[in-house]
């Protein structure tokens, strides 16, 4: 996602430049990134972005500057096994993207949804006469065929800070650095009553006062959010709880499905800086529907996909 943001920001700092925009759109066997990667390529043939361990970047950027001068799309197949010594084959579309000027165009109207959390579906034509990509209405059906990526590009992940605790600049320095949006609240009086989450917003709890964190709690646990961590001991979470369920009633199996106390993964921490590592690292891990264990712990290589011809995982 942070790929993505940043290539957004290149485009906006350059509305009079045109681009070429290239997308993995299918892979198979053991390869460095999933399809939906995207890698943009300036005229002179410099990218910003990632589709490999570093060994396709350069060519792609070739091929890019081909499709800004032509301005037509390419797709290029890669076999990483004969050519690079890895293990996988993928198609990667390069096409033109125009300057954004004052319509702009693809790129700055995925940023402009993505920035209001707006439903964001992105059709990419890889196979046919048509290739390329365009964005979907939120409400149109799109049937199934050979030669199309479509993808639901995930919401930046949102994180609700409550508190004034040391630990606040490094999570909202480790969330930046992961392209996630951080928003601080230093008293729960000043959260929105009107707030509308989604499924890319976590929260985390750290007030280190009891009234505080206990008015927190009582506003977030009505937004359903997929995780609400809170710092501090079991017991203090338990009492405030039981306080809360004194001004009213608490479904008590929901809310241990999403309430992360003690929040943050086992690693050790101490010191601010690595419980804000446990802690982005456990909502990394909850909102990827994961358990934040051992990768070698897993029986499927991690960097193994195979897709079908659409383009979607199989």
């Amino acid at each position: 996602m942070k790929a993505l943001q940043l290539i957004i920001k290149r485009v906006a700092e350059k509305p009079s430049q045109p681009w070429a925009l290239a997308t993995l759109v299918q892979t198979e066997g053991s390869t460095y990134r999933k399809p939906g990667a995207r890698l943009l390529v300036e005229r002179n043939g410099k990218t910003l972005g990632v589709l490999s361990g570093g060994c396709l970047e350069e060519e792609i950027g070739r091929y890019g500057q081909d499709v800004i001068a032509t301005g037509s799309p390419v797709l290029l197949s890669f076999d990483t096994r004969r050519l690079y010594g890895c293990d996988g084959r993928l198609k990667i579309l390069v096409e033109p993207v125009p300057a954004a000027e004052r319509n702009g165009n693809l790129i700055t109207e995925i940023g402009w949804r993505l920035r209001n959390r707006q439903l964001c579906r992105m059709r990419t034509c890889f196979e046919g006469e048509a290739l390329g990509s365009d964005l979907l209405p939120p409400d149109i059906l799109v049937t199934e065929r050979p030669g199309v990526f479509v993808e639901m590009l995930p919401l930046p992940v949102r994180l609700l800070l409550f508190g004034v605790g040391p630990e606040i600049e490094p999570l909202t320095r480790l969330g930046g650095n992961l392209g996630w949006v951080v928003e601080h609240f230093a008293h729960p009086s000043t959260f929105d009553e009107h707030f509308r989450a989604d499924a890319q917003t976590a929260a985390l709890v750290m007030n280190h006062n009891f009234g505080r964190d206990l008015l927190a709690l009582d506003r977030l646990l009505s937004l359903q959010l997929r995780y609400v961590g809170l710092l501090g001991p079991r017991k203090r979470h338990a009492e405030l709880l039981a306080r809360l369920s004194e001004y009213r009633p608490l479904d008590f199996n929901a809310i241990a499905s999403n309430l992360f106390a003690p929040a943050g993964l086992d690693i050790g921490s101490e010191a601010p800086e690595e419980i804000a590592l446990a802690i982005v690292s456990e909502v990394a891990a909850v909102l990827s529907n994961r358990t934040g264990g051992f990768l070698r712990e897993r029986r499927s290589d991690p960097h193994t996909i195979t897709t079908t011809v659409s383009g979607e995982a199989a």
